[in-house]
C-alpha cells in the first residue's frame, strides 16, 4: 500500500478574518496562502507522485495548482473528490469564531466531537467515516510504492491522522493542523497498521519522510531505527 502526503491547503481570507468557511464558495487564498501554497510544491521536489487528489473547494484547488506548478516534477493526475471536502458546519458557516465560541455546543467540538451534529449541517463522526473511506479507496488503485498528494482542509486531515494513530475520535482535537502543513501515512497494506511519519510539518524536503521506512524490515524498527540515511 501506498504513502500519503497530506497537505492543507494555505492561509485563507477566511482563516485572516476569524471566519468558519467551511464549505462557503468563493473562499480564496491571501497572498501569505499563496505562497504557503508554492512551498508546498518545493518541499515536494524529488518525490515522485502517482496521484494528485483534493477537496473541490477553491481554496485546495488552487493550493494545489500552485503546489504543482512550483513541483515542476510534470504533471500528475489530478481528482476532485467530495470525499474529502471540509465539514458541512451549516448555519454555523460563515460566523466567526469569536462568536461561535459563545455557543453551547462549542465545548462539545473540543471535548466529545463524536456526539456533534452541526445545527442543519453534518455529523463530526460522519465526516470521518467518508474521509477515511476516500483515502482506503484512492490507497486501494495505487501500488505499494507509491506516493500521492492529498491537500484538504484541517478537520479532515486530522480526522485521517486520528484515524492511523487508532485514536478515539474524541480525542482527534489533540492534533494540529497548520495552514499549507504536511503530515505523511504510510500504509503497509497485508493487515498491517499504518505509520505516521510526520505530523504538522512546516519546513524541509518532504522526500526526507516518503519511504524510508519501507526499506528496511517492512516497518518502523525496535528502538526506532537509525533515522533518514545521510
Amino acid at each position: 500500500m501506498p504513502t500519503l502526503i497530506l497537505a492543507r491547503h494555505g492561509r485563507s481570507t477566511a482563516n485572516t478574518e476569524g471566519i468558519l468557511a467551511g464549505r462557503r464558495p468563493g473562499i480564496a487564498l491571501d497572498d501569505l496562502g499563496r505562497s504557503q501554497a508554492m512551498g508546498i510544491g518545493e518541499r515536494l521536489r524529488g518525490v515522485e507522485l502517482a496521484l494528485a487528489v483534493h477537496s473541490p473547494l477553491e481554496r485546495c484547488a488552487e493550493t494545489l495548482q500552485l503546489a504543482l506548478d512550483s513541483w515542476a516534477g510534470g504533471t500528475p493526475p489530478v481528482h476532485a473528490d467530495d470525499g474529502v471536502i471540509e465539514c458541512d458546519y451549516g448555519s454555523w458557516t460563515g460566523r466567526t469564531l469569536k462568536d461561535l465560541g459563545s455557543e453551547e455546543l462549542w465545548t462539545t467540538v473540543q471535548q466529545r466531537p463524536s456526539a456533534v451534529v452541526f445545527p442543519e449541517g453534518e455529523a463530526m463522526d460522519a465526516m470521518r467515516a467518508r474521509v477515511v473511506a476516500a483515502v482506503h479507496g484512492w490507497n486501494g488503485r495505487l501500488g505499494e510504492h507509491d506516493a500521492w498528494l492529498l491537500v484538504a482542509h484541517a478537520d479532515p486531515i486530522k480526522a485521517i491522522l486520528s484515524d492511523a494513530l487508532a485514536q478515539p475520535f474524541d480525542q482527534f482535537q489533540r492534533i494540529g493542523v497548520d495552514p499549507a502543513s504536511v503530515s505523511v501515512v504510510h500504509y503497509p497494506g497485508d493487515g498491517k497498521p499504518p505509520f505516521v511519519v510526520t505530523v504538522n510539518s512546516l519546513s524541509g524536503q518532504v522526500r526526507t519522510f516518503v519511504g524510508r521506512f519501507t526499506e528496511r524490515h517492512g516497518g518502523p524498527e525496535p528502538g526506532g531505527g537509525a533515522g533518514q540515511a545521510e
